[in-house]
């Protein structure tokens, strides 16, 4: 009887046990797969959002300044960042690049140099054959005209470009659940469909929102060209920071449906992915400008370049990406004859 007992004590211990292990193991599960099933799903979410977005240039994947294909996980590399107006208020086609920045990323630092150009800059656009406002590059040849016009600039290779308009910079930040940034002066500016007036900012630190960033971005009124590269780089950084910080799938998700038709981009979604590297180590920023001064020319205002400080730029930009471009000086040297006829 007593042996009776003991075993269905026994066994109603191991039904207890088994019950607490149910409770314990089969929600630990459900949150496995839940979150595998999400990871997958956010997997080829992303992974269609990135074929979408690609535009491949016509030289192919390499610059013409590379000996070889690179991989930014592996290589230094350089992506060409461009702002385009091509909103629904103003249409769309090859339009002037409103902001244009250019990253090098140095794979071993895991640092970056962010140089800004300033949109008047005046230089050699291969595409046309003559010298014009850097921002004319993408309406005189598109993509590739931009690409072209940098490479020839600075001569080195620029390996990736990103190109986006004012709504997916808007959708971008509001992702992100805005930016936090010290906003340097108080203005007002319009916002991406071009309502005079509608946003207002305050000087000081703040988080903002798609719009505000923008107009922080974009506003020319309140200060020079020059301040204006600066604002758009205080603005790319402090996204950088906060796409870096981000811990949550669903986040990641929001920023791959805001991006949808309104970026194109040469990286594949491999290669995006490889900046994960980036993100999780303490990278650093390096903000540098292209420096110069105002001109007139045929009655026209540009920014006419510093060539010393040019020279000075390329020298830093090649380092940091570990390049030796002495294998396109014979390019340079045409490009630079051709420049000086146009001057005289």
């Amino acid at each position: 009887m007593n042996n009776d007992r003991r075993y269905l004590k026994l066994k109603h211990r191991k039904k207890k046990r088994r019950r607490i292990i149910y409770l314990f193991t089969i929600p630990l599960l459900a949150i496995i797969l839940g979150v595998s099933t999400y990871g997958s799903i956010l997997l080829n979410q992303a992974q269609s959002a990135a074929n979408e977005a690609n535009e491949e240039l016509v030289r192919g994947e390499k610059s013409e300044k590379r000996e070889e294909v690179v991989h930014p996980k592996a290589d230094n590399i350089s992506i060409l960042f461009m702002g385009v107006d091509d909103s629904e208020a103003r249409g769309s086609g090859n339009s002037r690049t409103d902001a244009l920045l250019l990253a090098t990323f140095n794979e071993e630092e895991k640092s970056v140099k962010l140089l800004s150009m300033p949109r008047d800059s005046y230089v050699y656009i291969p595409s046309v054959g003559y010298n014009d406002k850097i921002n004319h590059a993408h309406a005189f040849g598109g993509t590739d005209g931009a690409v072209e016009t940098v490479e020839n600039l600075l001569d080195i290779p620029v390996d990736y470009f990103v190109k986006l308009n004012f709504n997916a910079f808007v959708d971008l930040v509001d992702a992100l659940d805005g930016i936090e940034v010290d906003v340097p002066i108080t203005f007002s500016e319009q916002d991406s469909q071009d309502r005079k007036g509608a946003i207002y900012l305050e000087q000081g630190l703040q988080t903002l929102d798609g719009e505000e960033a923008l107009a922080l971005a974009r506003t020319r009124k309140i200060d020079s060209d020059l301040m204006r590269g600066e604002r758009q780089q205080l603005v790319m950084k402090a996204i950088a920071e906060k796409a870096a910080s981000l811990g949550s799938v669903t986040k990641y998700s929001a920023i791959i449906e805001a991006l949808g038709n309104n970026i194109k981009t040469n990286l594949t979604f491999d290669e995006m992915i490889s900046f994960y590297d980036y993100a999780t180590s303490s990278f650093t920023i390096d903000n540098l400008q292209l420096q110069g001064s105002n001109a007139m020319i045929d009655g026209i205002y540009y920014y006419d370049l510093d060539e010393q400080q040019l020279e000075n730029i390329k020298q830093e930009l090649k380092t940091h990406l570990n390049v030796n471009a002495d294998h396109t000086a014979n390019d340079s040297v045409v490009n630079n004859e051709q420049q000086t006829s146009e001057h005289n």
